[in-house]
């Protein structure tokens, strides 16, 4: 990050992160930053980074992981794909590639590079959804811990903040031996967002 870098108008700033080419030789396919943003949005989304189909259609979350986390909120694509209303920021903006057992992990160099700037430019966030291990440790105090038990501490950070699992249907094994998140926290947080996007 650079002084000029935090003073760019915000326009700018988002332009810049759209051309960004950082981690280009590292990448699998050719850079494609997928995020969606506007400083009127009250909710944001923290993900680990696109997958092959958003890096493809541009469009984050556009996957069944995406249908998931829409219903675990109770809003459709329409709210969910409005930047006024919801910021997306993955920890990762690019696709990093597949590994032996799913995606990799998000690109290194992205989040120092740009999430400072962009998150303290959203001056409106009301709730922040963390998603997966890697947005945990970014976000979340006290460092890494396993996700499942960074959930089951849901209270801690609540109403600002709310861990989640990854919605991916890779989890499905995890939501069977855990009830208790689609039953006590799923509620809570469509709850939240009605009163959050509802005013």
């Amino acid at each position: 990050m650079t002084s000029i870098e935090s003073r760019l108008p915000f326009e700018e700033l988002v332009a810049q992160v759209r051309q960004c080419r950082i981690c280009e030789s590292q990448l699998p396919l050719s850079p494609r930053p997928v995020i969606q943003i506007s400083r009127d949005a009250r909710i944001l989304v923290v993900g680990q980074a696109p997958g092959r189909r958003v890096h493809e259609t541009g469009l984050p979350f556009n996957d069944p992981s995406g249908d998931r986390l829409r219903d675990w909120m109770g809003i459709g694509r329409d709210t969910f794909y409005d930047e006024n209303q919801l910021a997306i920021l993955p920890m990762g903006f690019c696709y990093p590639g597949t590994g032996k057992s799913g995606d990799l992990p998000p690109r290194p160099e992205c989040a120092p590079a740009w999430r400072n700037l962009l998150l303290d430019r959203l001056e409106q966030i009301e709730l922040t959804l963390v998603i997966g291990q890697y947005a945990h440790a970014w976000h979340l105090p006290g460092g890494k811990a396993p996700v499942t038990e960074r959930v089951r501490r849901w209270r801690e950070v609540w109403p600002k903040m709310l861990p989640l699992p990854h919605p991916s249907p890779r989890n499905n094994l995890w939501l069977r031996r855990n009830p208790w998140f689609e039953e006590e926290v799923v509620p809570e947080l469509q709850q939240r967002v009605r009163a959050i996007l509802g005013r």
